[in-house]
């Protein structure tokens, strides 16, 4: 509900991923990754920040490899609320989306997700 320090979903490590079911089935547009900026940081970095991520649309929960919708790197140095635009279109619709991340800004012990958004058009 915040982006406070510390008010966010941590995984282990530099990579982990995250798995959303929507509302609705989407074509999706873009995706925004939030963070805290540097200044609100306890130790004016943001190294647990997600750096390299990749982004899956799913067919079905159980499906291991989805359809890429782009690679993307976070800018920790750019503004904490970041978009991306889909770099592979798809025709396809979709009401599960993946993000998978490959690395963060340095932090080996744990990795810091404070929001991920999906938007896009609702399918009819």
């Amino acid at each position: 509900p915040d982006v406070h320090p510390g008010n966010c979903c941590t995984f282990k490590g530099s990579q982990g991923h995250l798995v959303i079911r929507l509302s609705m089935k989407i074509y999706p547009t873009a995706f925004t990754l939030e963070h805290i900026p540097k200044t609100l940081s306890p130790t004016g970095t943001i190294t647990s920040a997600p750096r390299k991520f990749l982004v899956y649309g799913l067919d079905d929960e159980y499906q291991e490899s989805g359809t890429l919708l782009g690679a993307y790197v976070y800018d920790q140095e750019g503004e904490p609320l970041q978009m991306f635009p889909v770099m592979e279109n798809s025709q396809n619709a979709f009401q599960i989306v993946e993000l998978r991340v490959l690395s963060n800004w340095g932090n080996e012990d744990y990795t810091c997700l404070y929001r991920f958004r999906v938007h896009g058009n609702v399918a009819k």
